[in-house]
């Protein structure tokens, strides 16, 4: 009786403690789903914005400030949005807030006696220094800037007019009118061209900056005649290329490195079928013409270079308004455009992701009447428009964060400034900021394909034939220490696998070369004669070694086989390939040989991969229900006829679960890729050549890029797609492992 209740207390404690372990593991299994849901839906919430529309809002409307102080020459937008600019032909600089319109100052340009001004253009690449375009055909150089101020809390900005080269406009003497005068200023230089478009003279003059900011006279000059009359002219904010076109749509390209000899490098016409040049601006870098015609149609011409290595421009792409362009007012630091049609469409442009981001119709008042913008302006960081029409002063702010990127600039080939065709490319940063941002996800994502494939190339014979033997072969007492030893080393940190592949690894395979090759091409043949020869000597001899302790045998040999390919390399590639195989790869099959490259990786990242799928082939081979196999036998099969009938058809969901389980390591894998390659974005398969992961990727840019720039949200895309890559391949090879478990649980 006794014992019965106490066997009856046992047995309460048993079904209580299964209960609390049930518990346990089903509530820290249903937080591990959970965390990754979360995670999932935290990497979605940071991607979104990049594939939110633009949008654009008036936020103001009023009349024109100080109207009675003349017509305006010139608006601009302030880059914190707070004053508004209105620059009238007399000189008086009309400052107000931008919201409201309230006048807050007035500043005067100091203009010489009877001289007004005909426009105002930027003069440097940031638009620190503006060139007003005078009407006696002289440019003064000037620069706005704002000094901040508090008053209580409040911002108060306080505009100041200097002169960074004195106050004294300077000409070039054309011999007639000058009808075109640009500015460019450099480093410690100041380029002028002024052109005159009756008489196609074109006049080039340098200006070296004197101690005291003054401007010399023109040191260096030179002048030509244009082929053609013009009507729109440009320079690049480098003083590189000059843009001469006319209305009928034939552009004239000058490399104007070299101010005493300017060298045209193409001459053509860029329209066709009747259409007409009606508005032309310089794209952000000085290598893209935009140019609209009375259709209503927006091209980018490039410069690029052709087959015999000529420059020329070519058309890169076409954009479309409803009606003939107007305007064309290019971002200031990114590489897009607002359109506007003589009709009031707005639209917005980006080049390299090849979209329209919006396009709304001008309004100036509550109607739904269209205005003509008379002057437009757009704020330096492109989210702010103002334009002045008949009716006043109106002000939109333009939502459009992230334009640069779109579903087929990420992950189809775009046509890049200065290149000769579209290609896939990442190059996320540059040194100037005329930078056309390359965020093509396929060069990475091919990366982390590639390295995974060498990877699994090494490991999965190695990791399955090894468990193959192991599990159904060797002796219990080898299996005892040798699946242990395996197993351990997946404990090893990656770091370490990377840290001794960049600095120890590639080194000894770039010095060794041929004898690594041959050791992975011919070491399976050599251990494959030796098994020949083991199964043609004596019985009496192979007899004293104990059954599955034949793998014993094999170490001494592999080590001997590993040592003659490197003792015979440097003889064999001295006789064949002239004492260096990397020189004979470029120079006869045009294979470049990178030290650390795929190979490397794929020897160290196999190492860590090993593993993984040894660990879990050799417990499903293991695990086959041992009266399969002692039936089979039983019948008259062999131990090879059996394992290839029935152990590995049986066992092979579970080594199929454990290749995918693999693959998803090597996929993730970061840090042997980010210290054992060259970490280079190239699309090339070449074993010896490097590659770019993922992985790799936001490991090196992440903490460098801005928090919420398109470039951090980008990465963050990265990772959302390497987590559905790796959790695509571990669910699959889960489920897989499940359903052999269902399958052979009961056998």
């Amino acid at each position: 009786m006794i014992n019965t209740v106490e066997a009856s207390a046992q047995q309460r404690r048993r079904n209580l403690i299964d209960r609390i372990a049930t518990g346990v593991i089903a509530t820290g299994g249903v937080w591990v789903i959970l965390i990754i849901v979360l995670l999932f839906f935290y990497l979605l919430a940071v991607v979104a914005p990049i594939f939110s529309p633009a949008t654009i809002e008036q936020t103001a409307h009023y009349s024109i400030p100080s109207q009675e102080r003349g017509s305006t020459a010139y608006i601009a937008v302030e880059e914190s949005k707070q004053l508004g600019l209105r620059v009238t032909g007399s000189g008086a600089f009309i400052f107000f807030g931008l919201d409201s319109g309230e006048v807050t100052g007035t500043k005067q340009l100091d203009l010489p006696p009877g001289v007004t001004i005909e426009s105002i253009a930027p003069a440097d690449i940031d638009s620190r220094n503006l060139s007003a375009k005078l009407s006696d055909g002289s440019v003064m150089i000037f620069q706005i800037s704002y000094r901040v101020t508090f008053e209580g809390e409040r911002r108060v900005l306080i505009p100041r007019i200097s002169y960074p080269y004195g106050e004294d406009p300077f000409a070039v003497e054309l011999g007639g009118e000058a009808s075109y005068r640009d500015v460019v200023i450099g480093e410690d230089s100041v380029v002028a061209v002024f052109s005159d478009s009756s008489s196609r003279q074109v006049k080039l003059s340098l200006f070296e900056v004197e101690e005291g900011d003054e401007l010399s006279d023109a040191d260096l000059s030179s002048s030509f005649e244009a082929p053609f009359d013009i009507d729109y002219q440009f320079v690049d904010g480098q003083a590189r290329w000059l843009y001469l076109g006319s209305r009928s749509g034939q552009v004239a390209l000058y490399d104007i490195s070299d101010i005493e000899e300017p060298e045209e490098v193409a001459n053509a016409t860029l329209l066709s079928d009747g259409a007409k040049a009606v508005e032309m601006k310089m794209l952000l870098g000085g290598s893209s013409l935009l140019v609209g015609d009375q259709f209503g149609n927006i091209y980018q011409f490039s410069i690029t270079r052709d087959e015999s290595n000529q420059y020329g421009l070519a058309k890169y792409r076409q954009f479309k308004l409803e009606s003939s362009v107007q305007r064309i007012l290019p971002e200031e630091r990114r590489k897009g455009f607002i359109g506007i049609s003589d009709k009031g469409e707005l639209s917005v442009f980006h080049t390299t992701a090849e979209q329209q981001l919006l396009s709304t119709f001008l309004v100036s008042d509550n109607s739904d009447r269209p205005d003509q913008p008379l002057y437009e302006a757009y704020s330096p960081r492109s989210d702010t428009f103002l334009m002045q029409s008949e009716n006043g002063m109106t002000v939109y702010h333009i939502d459009n964060h992230h334009p640069e990127i779109s579903w087929s600039a990420l992950w189809n080939e775009v046509w890049y400034e200065g290149y000769e065709e579209a290609e896939f490319i990442w190059q996320s940063s540059s040194a100037d900021n005329d930078f056309e941002p390359k965020f093509s996800l396929i060069p990475i994502s091919f990366g982390t394909l590639k390295a995974a494939f060498y990877a699994m190339m090494f490991a999965t014979p190695l990791a399955i034939f090894g468990a193959i033997f192991t599990a159904y072969f060797m002796a219990p007492a080898m299996r005892a220490w040798v699946k242990p030893s395996i197993e351990i080393m997946e404990a090893l940190p990656t770091v370490i696998l990377g840290f001794l592949a960049g600095l120890w690894l590639a080194p000894l395979v770039e010095d060794n070369l041929l004898a690594v090759v041959s050791v992975l091409l011919v070491l399976p043949f050599e251990l494959i004669l030796f098994a020949w020869i083991w199964h043609i000597l004596p019985v009496s001899l192979t007899y004293r070694l104990s059954n599955g302790w034949q793998a014993a045998v094999l170490v001494p040999v592999i080590i001997l086989c590993v040592w003659l390919a490197f003792a015979v390399a440097p003889t064999l590639e001295t006789m064949l390939f002239g004492g260096d195989i990397q020189i004979w790869m470029r120079e006869t099959l045009g294979v470049n040989y990178d030290q650390r490259n795929s190979l490397v990786v794929g020897l160290a990242m196999g190492l860590a991969v090993i593993p993984t799928i040894f660990s879990i082939t050799e417990d499903a081979i293991f695990s086959v229900p041992k009266h399969l196999t002692q039936g089979s036998l039983a019948l008259g099969a062999t131990p090879w006829q059996t394992l290839t009938k029935v152990v590995i058809l049986t066992a092979s969901p579970g080594i199929f679960s454990a290749v995918m389980i693999g693959l998803g390591r090597a996929v993730g894998e970061t840090m042997i890729v980010l210290m054992a390659t060259g970490n280079t974005p190239v699309m090339d398969f070449s074993i010896f050549q490097g590659m770019r992961t993922l992985s790799a990727n936001i490991a090196v840019e992440l903490p460098e890029s801005e928090v919420d720039s398109s470039h951090y949200r980008i990465l963050f895309l990265a990772a959302l797609v390497l987590f559905a890559v790796t959790f695509f391949f571990n669910t699959i090879a889960e489920v897989v492992r499940q359903n052999l478990r269902k399958k052979y649980g009961n056998l």
